[in-house]
């Protein structure tokens, strides 16, 4: 088959794509300069690496769990609607983190960061439902290159402005900008007309229905064992990745000499943003034959895992090496990422869609925040060094990423 149009093309001829895009890009500007504002309000309030991967885990675990019900919405209520309401209280938790002002208030800021995740999880959830619903299947994997890229943009941009917005200004400016773009990608949203699909066995009361309708979406998964490889394995990044992104690349970026903590965690966030940005783009123009995308998803965990490896062996030596591994090792997980996400969406039916990526959600942040909160509490109650930690959970993930190269099940039909 034939891939799809070209970026330039695609983009100028799908007017909804286009404003899909540009809500989700807004809103996610503005939560990259909210999470180096919080990363700074921990440390500064508390110095405990523990809370900081608690934050994490706290925001990947409620995110998670959240996920079948945010399924099950996006497969029963209107997608649109599901995304405009999540941004819109979202303002209001944005600008609450104006009255945080000790170490007192640090489990109020984890919390209301947490509910923050809960709606995030809501519009991640029915957006990725709806992107099939306006583009044509064939340009399925360049809207998802798209719309990776432009996350990984958004990372880049946020986490560097943010950085400096913090460095200059403080915290309070950052979590206003943060609520304002909420704000205006709610208002993005409100012309945009999504055409779905609702599965007949979706009525009747929500509480009733739930559980039969989420024990659907896990069926649909386990019943096709390619799918649930494809599923675990893209996960298993998390099991160290998350631990490498979340805690050791935060508190390596707060180290760095000459430099504040903001901006040295807006400067390896904005590197890892350059690489799960060019990751995407590199996939989809390397690997053509869909065919072999299931073959590629370990391999590139490891290769992710690798270059993570390489950055704690060198840890000390050339910032600017540090720099270049890490959005190596992230242009892995973008390419990663989005066959992935491009395999599932071709895979299932409309109707179910939004609750197989619910469960997929869960995985991923029930993977997350283990891998987090286990960062952290080495890191504060064990003694354990940054090297130390980037080569253990880098090892990890190369593992897991052999596990799934090896893992084929027998029922891996061609892909037409």
């Amino acid at each position: 088959m034939s891939l799809s149009k070209g970026y330039i093309e695609f983009f100028s001829s799908n007017r909804k794509y286009r404003r899909l895009w540009a809500a989700s890009v807004i809103s996610l500007l503005g939560e990259w300069f909210n999470t180096i504002a919080l990363f700074l309000l921990i440390l500064e309030y508390s110095g405990s690496e523990f809370l900081l991967g608690i934050l994490f885990a706290v925001r990947m675990l409620l995110f998670g769990i959240s996920q079948p019900i945010n399924g099950l919405l996006a497969d029963r209520l209107n997608r649109k609607s599901l995304m405009f309401w999540s941004n819109i209280l979202q303002v209001g938790l944005a600008l609450s983190f104006l009255m945080v002002d000790g170490k007192e208030d640090m489990w109020w800021l984890i919390t209301i960061s947490g509910v923050m995740m809960l709606l995030h999880g809501v519009y991640v959830t029915a957006e990725r439902a709806a992107v099939p619903n306006i583009v044509e299947e064939e340009d399925l994997i360049t809207a998802n290159a798209i719309g990776s890229a432009s996350w990984s943009t958004a990372l880049c941009l946020g986490a560097m402005l943010g950085g400096i917005v913090v460095s200059q200004w403080g915290t309070d400016a950052a979590f206003i900008i943060d609520s304002l773009t909420f704000l205006l990608s709610a208002i993005l949203l409100i012309p945009l007309k999504i055409e779905q699909k609702i599965d007949e066995n979706m009525k009747g009361p929500l509480l009733k229905t739930a559980f039969k309708n989420i024990k659907i979406g896990w069926n649909r998964i386990y019943d096709d064992k390619k799918l649930l490889r494809i599923i675990f394995a893209k996960s298993s990044w998390n099991i160290g990745g998350a631990g490498l992104a979340g805690v050791f690349l935060v508190l390596a970026g707060a180290d760095i000499p000459g430099y504040g903590a903001a901006f040295g965690f807006g400067l390896f966030f904005f590197a890892r943003g350059i690489g799960t940005g060019i990751g995407p783009i590199i996939a989809r123009a390397v690997f053509k034959d869909k065919n072999k995308w299931p073959s590629l998803i370990g391999i590139l965990v490891s290769t992710s895992g690798l270059f993570y490896l390489i950055v704690g062996l060198t840890l000390d030596y050339f910032l600017p090496l540090t720099i270049l591994l890490i959005i190596i090792s992230h242009s892995a997980s973008g390419g990663n990422w989005v066959l992935s996400t491009v395999l599932t969406q071709s895979w299932v039916e409309d109707e179910v869609r939004g609750r197989v990526f619910s469960m997929d959600m869960l995985i991923l942040g029930t993977s997350a925040a283990f891998s987090t909160t286990v960062a952290g509490y080495l890191v504060e109650y064990q003694n354990l060094s940054l090297k130390t930690g980037f080569i253990s959970f880098s090892i990890i993930m190369i593992i897991c990423g052999i596990i799934f190269t090896l893992w084929r099940p027998d029922n891996q039909p061609q892909i037409s």
